[in-house]
C-alpha cells in the first residue's frame, strides 16, 4: 500500500507518516502516525471531507469549531466539510490513528448517516468492542483483501460506528427500525428476498472483478442497503457468499492438469494476491491451493 511522510490529514499542517490501506467505492482508509515537532497548537484548518478519526495510541488535544477536548487511544471524532480543526501535543508523545474519509454520496445512501450529513459531527469514545472491531478491520486490510471485500468490511464497520455514535439521529439502532419494518410489512420481506436472489444472480455470473458498488448499481440500490438485506435474508454476508463461489471456481481450475499458476489464478478470480487466495481457500476447505491441486489432479 502507498506510504509517505507529509502533513497530518486531520488538519493538513502537522507532519505525519501515513499509509493508505485502501480506497474502494468512495471510502478512503489510511493510518497515520503524527510526528511531534512542537507542543503548541497548529493553525486551524477547515476540513474538506467527511472523516472519522479513530485513535490507536498516544494522546493530544484537539479544538473543533472552537471547542477543546483531550483525545487519546479511545477517542473517536467524526468531522464534516467546513469543520475547523486544530491540534496540539502538550504531552509530547504524539499519537497514531486510523482515518476513514467517506464520500457524501456514500453517506447519502445510508439512512443511519443523517446526523453526520445534516446535523453535527460526533466527538466521543469507542467502547472495547468497537475498538477491537477497528483493530481487526485494520489487520485484515493490511493483510490484503480485494476491493469487493474491503468495501463490505468498511460498510459493516460504519454500521457499528454509526450505531455506537447514535448517527441515525434519533438514538435508536438502525437495525431495530428495519426489524420492525420487516415484521410489519410482508411485502418488504418479499422485496428483500427478491433483492438477495438478484444479487446471487449477479455474483454467480462469474465476473469477480465487480466491486460491491458495481453490484449495487446493477441492482439499483445502495451498497449499504444491499449488504444488510443480503445478510438478513441469507444469514451470510455478500463477501462470504462470493468467496464460496470463488473457492468452487478455483477448485474446478485446480482439478485441471494444465491449470495456470496460482498467481494467475488469484488475479483471474479477483483475489488481492496469491497469499489472499491461499488464505481464503484454506479457511473454506482446510487445505491450501497447492495441496488441493496435487489432490485433485492425482
Amino acid at each position: 500500500m502507498p506510504e509517505g511522510v507529509g502533513s497530518d490529514p486531520r488538519q493538513n499542517t502537522t507532519p505525519a507518516r501515513w499509509r493508505v490501506l485502501g480506497h474502494p467505492d468512495g471510502i478512503l482508509a489510511y493510518q497515520v502516525r503524527c510526528i511531534v515537532e512542537h507542543h503548541g497548537w497548529s493553525e486551524p484548518a477547515e476540513q474538506e471531507s467527511h472523516k472519522v478519526v479513530l485513535g490507536r495510541s498516544g494522546a493530544y488535544r484537539r479544538r473543533v469549531n472552537g471547542r477543546t477536548r483531550f483525545a487519546d487511544a479511545t477517542s473517536v471524532l467524526m468531522l464534516r466539510p467546513g469543520d475547523e480543526l486544530a491540534v496540539a501535543h502538550p504531552l509530547g508523545c504524539g499519537d497514531s490513528y486510523t482515518c476513514l474519509e467517506v464520500d457524501p454520496e456514500v453517506l447519502a445512501a445510508r439512512p443511519d448517516a443523517d446526523g453526520w450529513l445534516h446535523r453535527t459531527g460526533w466527538d466521543g469514545s469507542a467502547d472495547d468492542r468497537l475498538d477491537l472491531a477497528h483493530r481487526l478491520l485494520i489487520a485484515e486490510l493490511r493483510r490484503g483483501v480485494d476491493r469487493f471485500e474491503m468495501a463490505e468490511r468498511l460498510h459493516r464497520f460504519l454500521d457499528r460506528l454509526l450505531q455506537h455514535s447514535g448517527g441515525s439521529g434519533d438514538g435508536e439502532p438502525p437495525d431495530a427500525a428495519l426489524d420492525r419494518t420487516v415484521r410489519r410489512r410482508p411485502a418488504t420481506l418479499a422485496a428483500h428476498r427478491q433483492l438477495a436472489d438478484r444479487a446471487r444472480e449477479v455474483l454467480t455470473a462469474g465476473d469477480f472483478a465487480l466491486g460491491l458498488n458495481d453490484v449495487a448499481q446493477r441492482l439499483g440500490t445502495s451498497p449499504h442497503h444491499l449488504s444488510r438485506v443480503f445478510q438478513r435474508v441469507t444469514g451470510s454476508s455478500l463477501t462470504a457468499y462470493r468467496n464460496r463461489l470463488r473457492v468452487r471456481a478455483v477448485l474446478d481450475t485446480l482439478a485441471e492438469a494444465d491449470g495456470p499458476p496460482l498467481r494467475e489464478l488469484a488475479s483471474a478470480y479477483g483475489f488481492a494476491d496469491q497469499a489472499h487466495l491461499t488464505r481464503v481457500v484454506r479457511d473454506h476447505v482446510g487445505h491450501p491451493p497447492a495441496r488441493l491441486r496435487a489432490l485433485l489432479t492425482a
